[in-house]
């Protein structure tokens, strides 16, 4: 039976296949949208303030097109773009123009409330011309700033703010428009001399009116980022930047950390370490980062689990983060060969080195290799991890990958797992249907060996979206430095796990309905209906959830859902949710149903909210959950929320009856665009923590930041103390 969907799989395939060439024909923007750029000859200040005589003679962009919530038609309001360049620095130039209401709901760095949640202007930019990749860098109207490298995804184009890099910008607010002035140094970009064109696109969030404008004109089901339909910058010649040899970022800390869990008293300590960027050619840069440290990456989102299975959480850590794509993008579904959270769980990490970037127009490639430290009971572990992305045909993607992990430092063990594993992945020209065959393998030292074969795939118009995906996981397969929580079910009874592979299909389809009326209140609204199968080896049914939803999005940002879900599982093994207090719900068939509302209003406002409620069956027992949240923005320099989810679970005879308690308060402020605070305390009846995490970072120069972290955790059982840490770290960035 599994053979036969394979088989079938296949033959979809091909047929999707042959339907994109239907389908391809579609404008070049990189054709019909090209700005000739020229050298400057006035003198240019990045301060928001026109001069006379400053940007009069440059080539003026004064068109954008809608792009969401509508794709169709002129910005209703004027926007003038002009670039110009000289030997050291790329300048842009941009006049928008607006009725006086403006939204900025933040200073911060690197935010999205800051930059997509309001009225912002960016710009993204693909210097290698081969649409695999690029930067962004954009700016709200209150000065504050988002930089980011491209991530090129099957069928979009997302980006990581991660990438930090050197440059400058102003803005300055008038009655009727604001201005904008970057400068953007060459040595802080990565391209070819003899490449005289780059792509380039213009994004402006127009938030008090809620829409996007982009220079290029393109469906909306893409975003606003998106490689495939940028304009072109036509170079009379490119500048030789004046790259130095390696950029070096040292750092200290200063740290008193106190930990009952491991019975330590208080300690007092300080450490440093150091990370550097080599650039080794225009596209290719190693990375090496000696006793990194990761206090000041943000804390982990407390969350309530009511399924069987672990949730991964995001990775946090900067050297993980950044380039992270060409290692993370390959799996499905809750199935990941590579997951770097995986690596330093146990002890602190040694070093990391790494190589990421272009070794031509087409491939791009990273090696990475990290070693963690030895402790009494638990040896040093040293993990590589090499892939590639090779574009073929017109935009179509060829990936491989290969995970090492080996235990080192004691030689009478050899202790190793390794994956490997290659992708096709199939992009029409105009980017709207994608198709991805993979296989993956696994290897130990015990000569252990699993398989992973996958098709997955998407369709997408304006109006229409499709899905499938079906993945194929052997119970042999081991993906030490991944994830795949399926794999290992949890039997109660037993107190053991027991390893079971399984299939799975996921079809899913959205539909919208835009509205036509230019008074309506509404955007689009929509239904979308989504299908998860788990299948067991023989074929037989392992767990299934049927969804559908209707979907409506209003003019003023506020949204309403209301979703239905039926499931059916067969439950192979004893499991507990609610603690060993309560029996353990038996092995059986479990059918049942629930539903859910939402509403999210206007994120314009200075007081938002969103409520969602959840009721129905829950195995053998029924389910009501509800989740709160209500935020207060001042002006734009302070933004303060609170969060509170509730689950009931309520099971028959003695299988349990709990509630979840889950309660989180934050707070953003910025002081400047340079001096920050974030708050975060939480509370968590299921994981039994309260925790609090305060972070004050101070940019006190061009990507150098001091941090003052404060961090603890109590158990909620008679608040005691678990840990405390307070954290002084200072780093530095030089060119050498």
């Amino acid at each position: 039976m599994c053979k036969l969907r394979v088989y079938q799989c296949f033959i979809w395939f091909n047929l999707l296949c042959c339907v994109q060439w239907v389908y391809a024909f579609q404008q070049d923007t990189r054709v019909a949208f090209r700005y000739p750029i020229t050298e400057k000859h006035t003198t240019i200040k990045v301060d928001g303030i026109v001069d006379k005589g400053e940007w009069e003679d440059y080539v003026l962009i004064d068109t954008l097109y809608n792009h969401d919530p509508s794709d169709q038609g002129l910005a209703a309001f004027r926007t003038e773009i002009k670039l110009t360049f000289d030997a050291n620095q790329l300048y842009v130039f941009a006049k928008l123009y607006d009725d006086g209401e403006r939204v900025i709901q933040s200073l911060q760095r690197d935010s999205d409330n800051s930059q997509w949640e309001s009225d912002s202007f960016t710009v993204v930019i693909d210097p290698i011309n081969k649409k695999q990749g690029g930067i962004l860098v954009g700016v709200n109207a209150g000065g504050a700033r988002v930089d980011g490298s491209l991530l090129v995804e099957p069928g979009r184009t997302t980006y990581s703010d991660t990438w930090d890099t050197q440059w400058k910008s102003a803005t300055k607010q008038y009655d009727t428009h604001w201005v904008l002035e970057i400068a953007i140094p060459f040595n802080s970009l990565r391209y070819n001399n003899d490449n005289l064109e780059w792509g380039i696109n213009f994004i402006r969030g127009h938030k008090a009116q809620n829409f996007y404008y982009t220079w290029t004109p393109f469906p909306l089901n893409f975003n606003g980022v998106d490689v495939n339909y940028m304009g072109t910058l036509v170079w009379p010649q490119v500048p030789e930047a004046n790259n130095p040899i390696a950029f070096l970022k040292p750092y200290l800390t200063a740290s008193a950390i106190k930990d009952n869990d491991l019975d330590l008293g208080e300690t007092v300590s300080m450490d440093g370490g150091l990370d550097i960027k080599v650039p080794i050619t225009k596209s290719l840069n190693a990375d090496v980062a000696l006793n990194p440290d990761f206090s000041n990456a943000d804390v982990d989102q407390e969350i309530t689990n009511i399924t069987r299975f672990d949730i991964s959480l995001p990775e946090q850590r900067e050297f993980f983060l950044e380039n992270a794509d060409i290692f993370s993008n390959f799996g499905s579904y809750s199935i990941f060969p590579f997951f770097s959270r995986r690596i330093g769980l146990e002890t602190p990490i040694l070093y990391g080195a790494r190589i990421t970037g272009n070794l031509s127009g087409n491939l791009r490639v990273g090696v990475m290799n990290v070693q963690t430290q030895k402790d009494v009971d638990i040896s040093a572990q040293n993990y590589t991890v090499a892939a590639f992305n090779h574009k073929v045909m017109s935009r179509s993607q060829l990936r491989g990958l290969f995970v090492n992990r080996q235990e080192i430092g004691v030689d009478s063990i050899n202790d190793y797992a390794r994956n490997f594993g290659g992708e096709f992945t199939f992009i029409s020209k105009k980017g709207n249907l994608n198709t991805t065959i993979k296989y993956h393998g696994s290897v130990t030292d015990s000569k252990e060996k699993g398989s992973y074969f996958g098709i997955n795939g998407g369709y997408s118009t304006r109006r229409f979206r499709a899905g499938w995906t079906l993945d194929v996981l052997g119970k042999d397969y081991r993906a030490d430095v991944g994830f795949t929580p399926r794999l290992f079910n949890y039997d109660a009874e037993a107190e053991s796990v027991v390893r079971k592979g399984y299939i799975f299909v996921n079809p899913f389809v959205t539909y919208k309905f835009f509205s036509k009326e230019e008074q309506s209140k509404l955007i689009f609204q929509g239904f979308r209906f989504y299908h998860n199968m788990f299948f067991n080896p023989d074929g037989s049914l392992n767990e299934r959830d049927n969804n559908l939803a209707y979907d409506i999005f209003f003019k003023n940002t506020s949204r309403f859902t209301l979703m239905g879900t039926n499931n059916e599982v067969n439950l192979n093994v004893p499991t507990n949710f609610l603690g060993t207090e309560f029996d353990n719900l038996p092995v059986a068939n479990y059918g049942f149903w629930n539903g859910i509302v939402s509403y999210s209003s206007d994120v314009r406002r200075k007081f938002t909210h969103t409520t969602s409620l959840t009721y129905g069956e829950f195995y053998n027992g029924n389910r009501f959950s509800s989740s709160l949240s209500g935020s207060i923005r001042f002006s734009y320099w302070a933004n303060m929320g609170v969060t509170y989810d509730y689950n009931n679970i309520s099971l028959p005879e003695n299988y349990g009856n709990r509630n979840f308690h889950l309660l989180r308060i934050r707070a953003a402020i910025s002081f400047t665009n340079n001096l920050f605070f974030n708050n975060v305390v939480q509370y968590n009846t299921q994981s039994q923590n309260f925790s609090v995490f305060s972070k004050l970072q101070w940019r006190y120069a061009p990507l150098s930041d001091a941090f003052l972290i404060y961090n603890q955790n109590n158990d909620t059982n008679g608040f005691d103390l678990t840990n405390r840490s307070i954290i002084l770290k200072l780093t530095y960035r030089f060119a050498v």
